[in-house]
């Protein structure tokens, strides 16, 4: 139901996402106030017509940044809002550009996409660079409760970008890069016991979980390799001290011989489908 419900988004968003160029007879006139055109009528029509890639003139978009060029990271209740921005250039100026993400093989078929965040408005954010290129900002949110839908939407995203020119030439790309979207995680470490004599063993435990987007909750991630880190009382300079391995159930237990005092924690350097995460740091005291 709600893959069906994301696919309806997407088609009402395409309708919206046909860029509005100036149109030819208003060349000598051009900007917001000029008479537009559409820039690709197939767009307004249904996903499977409207992101071929496509090009007139000497339009060219140099350059496409997702949300500052870092992972995507999405809970289970929080919105993640975010920017993406197209870098085009053309003889005249740029007009306008446009951006969306889509999840799934291929834009151009209606079983081919299974997910999509699309801009609330139908033009993007311009600044000038010079007087021939632009860079158009569009914001885009990723939602647990409506647009992440399941887990099967972790991992990489095609990001369609589009471009105009003040003369109405355009480039179209369905798939110019991709961006990643992550399930969030969350480590946490206690080292006991505290205070500890110097030279006895230390315990520290903690536990990975991340963000199940089927039941919008935490969860045991499962297997994966952590590192257990130190950082020395009056330093600021974490070290790597051993792998630990969770259980099945994300649960961490290693020990350690307890030299002087300091910060222990975990840090996990995420996967394709799921975030990095540092857990809190535990100081203890070595007597």
């Amino acid at each position: 139901m709600r893959i069906r419900a994301t696919a309806a988004a997407l088609s009402g968003a395409l309708a919206i996402a046909a860029l509005a160029v100036p149109a030819a007879q208003a060349t000598d006139a051009p900007g917001t106030g000029a008479a537009k055109a559409q820039l690709f009528a197939s767009a307004a029509q249904t996903p499977t017509n409207a992101a071929a890639d496509d090009a007139q003139g000497d339009t060219t978009i140099t350059n496409v940044t997702v949300n500052g060029g870092r992972d995507i990271v999405v809970g289970t209740s929080l919105k993640k809002t975010f920017t993406v921005s197209v870098t085009a250039t053309d003889p005249t100026g740029i007009y306008d550009g446009y951006a969306f993400l889509w999840h799934g093989t291929d834009l151009n078929t209606e079983t081919g996409v299974d997910g999509a965040m699309t801009p609330s408005t139908d033009h993007g954010t311009c600044t000038a660079v010079n007087a021939t290129t632009s860079t158009c900002s569009v914001t885009l949110v990723a939602d647990p409760q409506t647009n992440i839908y399941g887990n099967i939407l972790a991992g990489r995203w095609h990001v369609y970008a589009s471009a105009v020119g003040n003369d109405g030439d355009y480039s179209i790309k369905d798939n110019y890069r991709s961006g990643w979207v992550k399930r969030a995680a969350k480590l946490t470490t206690n080292a006991s016991p505290e205070p500890v004599a110097k030279g006895a063993t230390l315990t520290v435990t903690g536990a990975l979980t991340r963000a199940n987007w089927d039941t919008q909750k935490y969860g045991a991630y499962g297997v994966g390799s952590v590192q257990l880190q130190f950082r020395k009382a009056g330093t600021s300079t974490y070290t790597n001290v051993k792998t630990v391995t969770s259980d099945s159930h994300g649960n961490l237990k290693t020990t350690v011989t307890a030299a002087s005092d300091g910060y222990w924690r975990y840090v996990w350097a995420g996967t394709s489908t799921t975030s990095v995460a540092t857990s809190t740091s535990d100081y203890v005291d070595v007597q």
